[in-house]
Order: C-alpha cells, then sequence, then structure tokens
C-alpha cells in the first residue's frame, strides 16, 4: 500500500495497488447474442460457458454478463421479476454454476447485471400493488401518485421517459375506475422501486447475498445514478431533456445524494465477503453525470469500486477532446484512490467502427483504423478498461434491419430509429460463410432472434483468429503486452510535446502511447520499431489513423 493527496480535497488516500479490479480487462457478453447452445436463436449461459476458453485465449481477466433473470424481456433482461433465480431461456441455476466452476477453473472473473432503478411489472411487488389500494404499504414500495386535475387524468408532474414519452401511466383500480399513475423512467413495464422505503433495500441485500454465496467476484449496477428521485416529484424544468439526450440529464430524477448511502452500504456487504477469504468483490456502476468530478464521488473509498467513465466513448475523434477527457479523469477520478474504468462501447451505443467512421451497412476503412487506433489507447491508459462483446472482432453497427425485426422499447415507443440499440446487439459469428454463422447449435436454417447480414461471414471469428493482421490478434497482443507492464493500474501519465493532431504520453512505467488523428503521416515521438501498432508503422512515423506503442527512457511523470 502507498499514500498520496486526492487531488481536489487534499487529504491522504491509501491505495492498495495490488487489488485485481484496479487494472483488470472486463469482456462484457451480451448472453442472448453471445453463443446459443439450444438451437433456439437466443444465447444463453451454456453458450457463454463453451465460450469461456475463448475470453481465457483471448487474455481478459473477467466477464460482465447481462441481466439472464425471469423476465419478459420488454427490455431485454432490464425489465427483471425475479433477481435471484435464471429465465429458462438462459438456463437454469446448476448451468449457472457449473459456468461458475468453469470460470475459477479458468481463472476468469465473474461480474453479474443487477439492475436496482426499476424491475418488471410481472414482479411479484408490483402485481401486489396494482391489486392493492392506494396509499397502501404494497404500492409505497413504487413512485405511486394521484394525477393532477379535477379527475386525476393528467400525469402528476411533466417527466418524460429516457425511452420517449410520459414518464407515467395510469392504472385501473379493482372496481374498474381510472385510478393513480406510477413512475417509469424507461418503459411501461419498468416501474421504478422506491428507494426511500426500507423494503427496497433489503430485498436487493437478499439478492447480493443470494449470487454472492454462489461464488460471483461483483456486480455491474445498472443506472446507479438512479434509485432516488425528489421526495416531491415535482416539474422538470425540461422534461424531455433524459428522452432528448437519452441521458440521465434531468436532475430531479438522477443523482439524488441520498444514493452515495446506498453505494456505501452495498461497499461494506462485499467486504464482508472479502473478509471471509480475501478474494475482493467488485463493485462497478453504471454513473451518467455531467462532470468528472461529481463521477468522482461515487468512487469514493467507501463507496462504489469503480464507475464507468463514458466521456472517452463520447469525445469526438480529435486529439485535443480525447486529452481533455483524458486530463479530467485522471485528476479527477483517480485522485479518489480509485482507478478509472475506461469504455470505447457497451450494448447501449453505436458500435466503434461505425462511429467512428462513415454509417453504412459495413462501416469505413477509415472508422476500422480509428476503432483499432482507439482500442490501444485504451489498453495504455491506467486504469481498468471494459470490451464490449464483438468489438476485438472490428464489428460495425448493423444499420439496415429491417423495422419489423426490431426489439429495442426506444422504437416500439417512439417509431424512431435514430437511437435503437438492436444494430449493436445482432449475435456474434463465429465460423463459416452464413446465417447463423455457428451462432447456434441448431440446423443452419435455425435463425439468431436477430437477423445476422451477410458480409457478418468477414467478421466471424475462426477468420478472426487465423488472420494475424486481424482486430482479433491487435487486442490480444494489446492485453498481453498489458499484463506484464508494471504500473497498469496507477500512476499517472506525463504529455509529451506532438505535432497538432497527436496525442502522446508516457507512463511512470516507460510506455509511450501516441496516437495520430490525423490521416497525413506524422514523426513518431519515440524513435525506434514500435512494440506493438494499430496499422504498418515505420520506425519513426506515425502515420494517420494509427497509434502506436513503445517503451522509452523519457523521465517517469
Amino acid at each position: 500500500m502507498h499514500n498520496r493527496r486526492h487531488a481536489q480535497t487534499g487529504q491522504r488516500v491509501t491505495i492498495d495497488k495490488h487489488r485485481w479490479w484496479r487494472d483488470a480487462v472486463i469482456y462484457q457478453v451480451y448472453v442472448r447474442s453471445f453463443l446459443d447452445s439450444t438451437g433456439d436463436g437466443i444465447g444463453d449461459l451454456a453458450g457463454v460457458r463453451a465460450g469461456l476458453p475463448y475470453l481465457k485465449k483471448l487474455g481478459v481477466d473477467g466477464v460482465w454478463l447481462s441481466p439472464f433473470y425471469p423476465s419478459p424481456q420488454h427490455d431485454h433482461g432490464y425489465d427483471v421479476a425475479d433477481y435471484c433465480d435464471v429465465d429458462p431461456v438462459f438456463g437454469d441455476l446448476s448451468e449457472f454454476d457449473l459456468l461458475m466452476t468453469d470460470a475459477r477453473r479458468l481463472g476468469i472473473k465473474v461480474l453479474l447485471d443487477i439492475v436496482p432503478n426499476h424491475c418488471s411489472e410481472e414482479h411479484p411487488w408490483f402485481r401486489e400493488a396494482l391489486a392493492a389500494a392506494p396509499g397502501s404499504e404494497a404500492r409505497a414500495r413504487f413512485h405511486f401518485a394521484d394525477g393532477r386535475g379535477p379527475d386525476g387524468s393528467e400525469p402528476p408532474n411533466n417527466w418524460h421517459s429516457m425511452f420517449g414519452g410520459p414518464a407515467w401511466s395510469r392504472v385501473t383500480e379493482q372496481d374498474g375506475t381510472p385510478g393513480q399513475w406510477y413512475l417509469h423512467m424507461f418503459t411501461t413495464e419498468q416501474p421504478d422501486l422506491n428507494w426511500r422505503n426500507p423494503e427496497v433495500g433489503a430485498h436487493f441485500d437478499h439478492a447480493l447475498r443470494f449470487w454472492l454465496d454462489r461464488g460471483v467476484d461483483g456486480f455491474r449496477i445498472d443506472v446507479a445514478a438512479g434509485l432516488y428521485k425528489h421526495p416531491e416529484l415535482p416539474d422538470s424544468p425540461d422534461p424531455e431533456a433524459d428522452a432528448r439526450t437519452r441521458d440521465s440529464v434531468n436532475p430531479l430524477a438522477w443523482n439524488q445524494p441520498e444514493v452515495h448511502d446506498v453505494w456505501r452500504h452495498w461497499r461494506s456487504v462485499c467486504e464482508e465477503y472479502t473478509a471471509r477469504d480475501g478474494q475482493e468483490r467488485l463493485l462497478v456502476g453504471e454513473v451518467s453525470v455531467p462532470t468528472a468530478r461529481e463521477h468522482a464521488l461515487y468512487v469514493r473509498h467507501d463507496e462504489l469500486h469503480q464507475a464507468f467513465f463514458f466521456d472517452l466513448l463520447s469525445a469526438p475523434w480529435n486529439a485535443d477532446a480525447f486529452r481533455k477527457v483524458i486530463s479530467h479523469a485522471m485528476q479527477d477520478i483517480a485522485g479518489t484512490g480509485s482507478t478509472v474504468t475506461w469504455v470505447l462501447n457497451n450494448h447501449d451505443q453505436v458500435r466503434t467502427v461505425t462511429r467512428y467512421g462513415e454509417l453504412g451497412t459495413e462501416g469505413s476503412g477509415l472508422g476500422a483504423a480509428r476503432a483499432r487506433a482507439a482500442a490501444l489507447l485504451m489498453l495504455a491508459l491506467p486504469g481498468a478498461a471494459y470490451i464490449y462483446q464483438g468489438e476485438e472482432l472490428g464489428l460495425p453497427e448493423v444499420v439496415d434491419l429491417p423495422d419489423d425485426v426490431l426489439t429495442d422499447p426506444i422504437f416500439r415507443r417512439t417509431g424512431s430509429r435514430a437511437r435503437i440499440r438492436d444494430g449493436c446487439r445482432v449475435p456474434l459469428p463465429w465460423s463459416g460463410h452464413a446465417s447463423p454463422f455457428g451462432f447456434t447449435s441448431g440446423a443452419e436454417s435455425a435463425k439468431p432472434w436477430l437477423p445476422q447480414p451477410a458480409y457478418f461471414a468477414e467478421y466471424a471469428t475462426d477468420r478472426a483468429l487465423a488472420d494475424t493482421h486481424s482486430f482479433w490478434h491487435l487486442y490480444r497482443d494489446g492485453l498481453q503486452l498489458r499484463a506484464g507492464l508494471p504500473q497498469l493500474g496507477e500512476g499517472a501519465l506525463r504529455w509529451l510535446d506532438t505535432q497538432p493532431g497527436v496525442l502522446a504520453f508516457v507512463r511512470g512505467d516507460g510506455l509511450v502511447c501516441a496516437v495520430n488523428f490525423g490521416t497525413a503521416p506524422t514523426p513518431a515521438p519515440v524513435s525506434g520499431t514500435p512494440l506493438l501498432s494499430s496499422g504498418p508503422c515505420a520506425p519513426g512515423v506515425l502515420p494517420g489513423s494509427t497509434a502506436a506503442w513503445w517503451i522509452s527512457d523519457c523521465t517517469n511523470p
């Protein structure tokens, strides 16, 4: 352990440099699109188990599994009906236990996705609430309220759902009359839980312990800046901000101060298990807040271990923009004693190749080059990193799915394709020249739950492994080199003087990473042949849209 002072407060922070999560690389498995073992076209836990050797070969430290709990699947598992079981479409608890056994044998950590902000309309609690009277204890677990106007026909406030449309729905009471309204910041089928009711906290205590007792290594927390709402539920000055940005913008619905008490308690639960066997359990939050400084409040020493830093994901392809967000993260987040948790993509975002290129069915060569460079940049930064499945294959976004196959509730609620997420969730291609590309173990005629385009053949895993210049080998080589660096999760970085449009830094262990955000070659900041580069790279030259690593004798930052 060593001490350093917090960048904002000046207080001394104790840091344990040997905690596994500080520099871990976690692979996000979107279970229904990873690998199907039954032939029904939907990925499952047995498929994840079959894919673990592939992930071990890639070199990741752990996996984060998307929700596989019982659910009517209105939002593909983020509408949970039972937090302590497995939906039959994904398997059962015995299959989960087998997965845990295999993961342990391979040395792969397992994180579960937990959804505490809301549940499913089919959760027993909500069914009980619908059958109960206004003012009942059953309704107090949710946000039920009388409507406005003389007949209560208007919603209790003007908030809008992040997925479009009003954030309130009216129920029909047991006598058949129009009744109260309930709050849902996402879909109608996902009622928000009322965390001011102590029963809610106790319910999740039970769920955490249920899975910790089965050996999981931690949790990814959905909507971690949510949970609490302003107690008076007043009107918002900009009610459509969440839907317009598809982000947690409404200050009355998100980022309330009481949420930090929840994370302190959850941290204490994890510490309790860590004390038993010395194996540290991890809490990583989906935290979307306006600034890195507010983000840092969630990763104080007694709250979440980590929180995803989305500013890198949302930064435009520009050297100055990347330098700004990285600097803020290193100052504000790493200053708490945590490490920054870097991400370039997830199941809610347009795939990196397409985001950095030109929209099209197969992305562009420019987008692929930039995505490769961004991957090396992310893996070089001090801290932890999360990789969304398929990024290691260079998969582009599928932008031309027909309307009749779209399943995203955003499309169902708004009719707009502008922000739908199905395109990044198309099942992975594993082998072969035609759909289902080895994704399902059924007959060749078996159909994945979302159709795979023909060009996915070019990105199939078997081809990627055979091609030493593929995205897969870039990620694998980067992970191998990264694992041998002594200050991977720790320390500062020092920016190097470069040509305009080039970003370069050196870390305390001497690793230099440089990225040319332009299209023309530029002199490299370090002489000699790079250890690794995202594209062909001659000594002394850094081509456009390329990143490279060197080990340098530059003075430690």
